[in-house]
């Protein structure tokens, strides 16, 4: 039974995500996850679909993506003017609305309202809602959206408007990437607003942009049935993500609004509110406009719910960038069905001007029903108790001025928060590999005191009852970090070396440095620049680094804290190094070894290096398909490097037994 169009639209979508994924890989980390044979297959049925569809997403592997960079961005006047929404907080003034009408309940999205025009089955245009009457041009941008397609099988002209949003997730991601805390960005919708408005659309591309439809302007020729669903669904099958809505009457839409509330806590696309919109369209155009408003729709707001509390005491929170955050603690209370006791204050500055001090009555909400924050303080005992020393490290403090917003910061340059990134290397796949412990949770247990250094991770049970009541954190998370870690330290040496974070000792130097010295840690630690520099792929940098990681009394103390509490797996020692100097890349699936990661070690283990990409210094190809003509493969031919089987290798080492 063949697809339909929709079907078709999804598959489209997960090929052009997993080939994205399969290419960056390859050309950016020099690793590959799937074979060629398979990406060939995967880009043909890829190719098939679109021309069977008449719809190319954005971001196709089909496509020749080519990044355009603008002096500035055009301007142009909308054809007619883009309003804004009338508003309420009260269903009942949704119901007196909508009266005896059926109508599409969507979300109101968080972003950055865009008109886009297709011509003859292309994207033209794409203009900024800007002030209404007149936006900017963002046409080249537009093109990099994640989901929007670029070309459909609608051949007359199209204009459509939805929002450009990128998701909490992926907002997420890119803050935590940022290390200068005055260079993160404020919310989703500022991040979203400044990445549509790039003058340089490659800087677009990298922030996954995506763009909601939420209505259709022009598309002449197509009967719709009087229906906004209709259109909406005649969207979809083009390829574009509309707004989910729920059809509603009066009498059934007090529910539809409660379901979207109890959604929203976990919806990952930024919502601020609802919109009730008539699904008959002849009847919402002959209700005409306001001059501020249509009359065919009408945005809902959340009602804040707003509870009154005690402030128990301000927490301060030290961050990787030095910056300590003010955080209020107060007496829980129920917030949109769920128990809130903290709230963000973000900096001095805001403290002043509530005039925050412990024991006041203060006022409590969630921001779009999501973020608690402190909506006013009744009794205004002002602030006090500023921290002199970091709670982390027990360093000076001070208070900065940054365009005239206060706040406060740790001046010690050794302090454990701004490690961060040591304990994020410790605890990652290839050191320890601690699951249950992300950068952001690292970053809590900091600041909370619990982790000064690596073996703290291993004695987190001292702080059971605090960890369980944390955010985000039960009995049960609590239970599956004590197990993962207690898991993590049955380790081995090369691990344990890696994670120490030594600079430019990556695991395969680690498991080089390991074999020379036979596993001996104690003669490792001990070990001067010139042995160092014998080792194969050791040279003076890495030598020097070494020498003096462990001439720091510092640093060896933790290594021995850590040793009591770490026990390693029985290294195969002594093994001939008959690999040694030899430079391998696997290609293909493998059949004798469980995976590539386990021919990549036993290689490893006989002295050789597996590198991700072919170059004039590899020494051997290893693909299973000799004869294929993958780009590898090519390359390895050009270059006059042998290309082995599997069974090949195993006899070049000698185990000729481990082919059967």
């Amino acid at each position: 039974m063949g697809q339909n169009q929709d079907e078709k639209l999804l598959r489209m979508k997960e090929l052009t995500a997993r080939l994205s994924e399969a290419s960056k890989t390859y050309y950016q980390e020099s690793r590959e996850i799937m074979s060629n044979f398979e990406y060939d297959k995967l880009y043909d049925e890829l190719l098939a679909l679109e021309a069977e569809t008449g719809v190319v997403m954005a971001g196709s592997p089909t496509q020749k993506v080519g990044y355009e960079i603008l002096s500035e961005l055009p301007k142009e006047a909308h054809e007619a003017p883009m309003l804004s929404l009338d508003k309420t907080k009260e269903v009942r003034v949704l119901q007196e609305w909508l009266g005896d009408q059926e109508a599409l309940l969507s979300w109101k999205l968080d972003g950055l309202t865009i008109v886009l025009t297709y011509e003859g089955g292309e994207l033209v245009k794409a203009v900024t809602r800007g002030n209404g009457e007149i936006g900017e041009v963002i046409t080249p941008n537009a093109r990099t959206f994640i989901n929007i397609p670029t070309s459909i099988p609608y051949k007359g002209q199209l204009i459509l408007r939805g929002e450009a949003v990128i998701s909490y997730s992926d907002f997420e991601k890119l803050n935590d990437s940022i290390a200068d805390v005055d260079a993160k960005y404020k919310n989703p919708r500022n991040l979203c607003s400044g990445s549509v408005r790039q003058l340089n659309s490659e800087i677009t591309a990298s922030r996954n942009v995506r763009f909601m439809a939420f209505a259709l302007v022009r598309a002449d020729g197509v009967d719709f049935k009087n229906s906004r669903k209709e259109q909406f669904l005649w969207l979809s099958g083009l390829g574009f993500e509309t707004v989910e809505f729920v059809e509603v009457t009066a009498e059934t839409l007090s529910d539809a609004v409660r379901g979207f509330a109890e959604k929203i806590e976990h919806y990952d696309i930024p919502s601020d509110g609802l919109v009730l919109l008539y699904d008959d369209i002849a009847y919402g155009q002959s209700l005409g406009r306001t001059a501020k408003f249509p009359r065919d729709s009408i945005a809902f707001k959340w009602a804040d719910e707003i509870q009154e509390t005690t402030l128990s005491y301000i927490e301060w929170s030290a961050s990787r960038t030095g910056l300590i955050n003010p955080v209020a603690v107060f007496e829980p209370v129920e917030l949109e069905g769920t128990t809130v006791s903290r709230a963000s204050v973000h900096n001095i500055s805001i403290m002043e001007g509530l005039e925050l001090g412990a024991g006041d009555r203060i006022t409590v909400y969630k921001a779009n029903m999501i973020i608690p924050q402190i909506a006013d303080n009744l009794t205004r005992s002002g602030v006090r108790d500023i921290p002199k020393i970091c709670p982390v490290c027990g360093g000076a403090t001070e208070i900065r001025s940054v365009n005239d917003v206060k706040s406060l910061y740790c001046t010690n340059p050794e302090c454990q928060a701004k490690k961060i990134k040591s304990f994020d290397l410790f605890v990652s796949r290839d050191a320890l590999n601690i699951d249950g412990l992300s950068e952001m949770t690292l970053e809590k247990f900091i600041a909370a005191g619990f982790i000064h250094e690596f073996d703290d991770i291993f004695h987190l049970d001292r702080h059971r009852d605090a960890i369980v009541t944390m955010e985000g954190f039960g009995e049960k998370s609590y239970e599956n970090l004590i197990q993962a870690a207690k898991t993590a330290s049955h380790t081995t040496l090369p691990r344990l070396i890696f994670g120490l974070g030594i600079a430019g000792i990556g695991l395969a130097n680690a498991k080089v440095i390991c074999r020379h010295f036979d596993f001996d840690l104690n003669a490792m630690r001990g070990a001067d620049a010139e042995e160092l520099c014998s080792i194969d792929g050791i040279g003076g940098v890495l030598a020097d680094a070494w020498v003096k990681y462990f001439k720091n009394d510092k640093n060896n103390e933790i290594l021995d804290h850590l040793l009591a509490d770490l026990t390693f797996e029985n290294e195969v020692r002594n093994e001939e190094q008959t690999l040694a100097g030899k430079t391998f890349v696997i290609t293909g699936s493998v059949e004798h070894f469980a995976n590539r990661k386990e021919l990549q070690e036993k290689i490893e283990s006989l002295g050789g290096k597996a590198a991700g990409s072919v170059s004039a210094k590899t020494s051997y190809l290893i693909n299973n398909d000799v004869t294929s003509n993958s780009s590898k493969n090519k390359k390895a031919r050009e270059l006059g490097i042998p290309i082995l089987s599997e069974e090949d290798f195993l006899k070049m080492i000698g185990e000729e037994k481990n082919a059967d």
